[in-house]
């Protein structure tokens, strides 16, 4: 008997299924039968439902921590079954990106660089018989696994030029400010901003010797720490998270909970 072939790269999932009910699960079923020996990372399926923005942001701070030629299949689609095209993209870097064209492949897309795009429009590499609400079972798995086998991205149907885009909001620096938003929310309830520390070593370069405070809402003007744990229990706290933004947190609790903050929750870094 024939072995699976076996690749030095896996298969990563990301979507807004949740945890609840059998769709992630699926995915892996069409994935398994087509491509038996894959390796397959839940990347999450906890992204908040419909939410390309949420989704567009984590998947372009994993995708540089995975192997070369990691398939990333992502699946936030509230246009699902209309004249928005499936979409895969082979990039610069190496990984290749597969999902619905509305806007949650570009940011990742963009950072990796594009080489080619095409849209998943061929027969034979879909499941054949289609639904109108479940398009990550019947041409995204499908064209994953067919990526993952070696099967050239061509194949799956025509190229395109471009694809439709995300701009996130760029924070906007002045003399002795930076004003930004919450853009992402995590699990902890932790608000990450569109502040990147960059902007504010320039800040804080302009007023050397003068501390950066953090003024969110009506809560009290908070500094910026190196940790959580600098911070007593239950208070609020602003610092560098993971993706090298600036976020405000509440130690061991929910920031989004305490304040009833959001995406798009205005935030501002002064000059003390």
């Amino acid at each position: 008997m024939r072995s699976p072939v076996r690749q030095p790269f896996p298969i990563a999932l990301l979507t807004d299924f949740g945890y609840r009910d059998h769709y992630a699960g699926v995915m892996k079923g069409v994935i398994a039968g087509i491509a038996p020996g894959a390796t397959l990372i839940d990347l999450t399926h906890g992204i908040p439902p419909q939410s390309v923005t949420a989704g567009a942001i984590a998947l372009r701070e994993s995708w540089r921590y995975f192997p070369r030629g990691t398939v990333f299949v992502a699946v936030v689609d509230p246009g699902v079954g209309t004249d928005r095209r499936p979409l895969a993209i082979e990039t610069l870097a190496g990984c290749r990106l597969v999902g619905p064209d509305n806007g949650l492949l570009f940011p990742a897309a963009d950072q990796a660089g594009i080489a080619r795009i095409v849209e998943l429009t061929a027969p034979r590499y879909r499941l054949r018989h289609l639904s109108s609400t479940f398009h990550g079972r019947d041409i995204f798995a499908p064209a994953a696994a067919y990526l993952w086998k070696g099967t050239r991205i061509d194949s799956l149907g025509p190229r395109v030029d471009k694809l439709a885009t995300l701009h996130l909001e760029r924070p906007v620096e002045s003399d002795r400010e930076i004003s930004g938003t919450v853009m992402y929310i995590d699990g902890y309830g932790n608000l990450v901003t569109n502040i990147d520390r960059a902007g504010i070593d320039r800040l804080s370069a302009r007023f050397s010797g003068r501390r950066l405070w953090v003024k969110i809402l009506r809560v009290t003007p908070l500094p910026i720490t190196n940790t959580y744990g600098e911070a007593p229990k239950g208070a609020p706290l602003a610092t560098f998270g993971s993706f090298e933004l600036l976020e405000v947190a509440i130690r061991d609790g929910s920031a989004a909970k305490r304040f009833a903050a959001q995406p798009g929750t205005p935030v501002k870094v002064r000059v003390s």
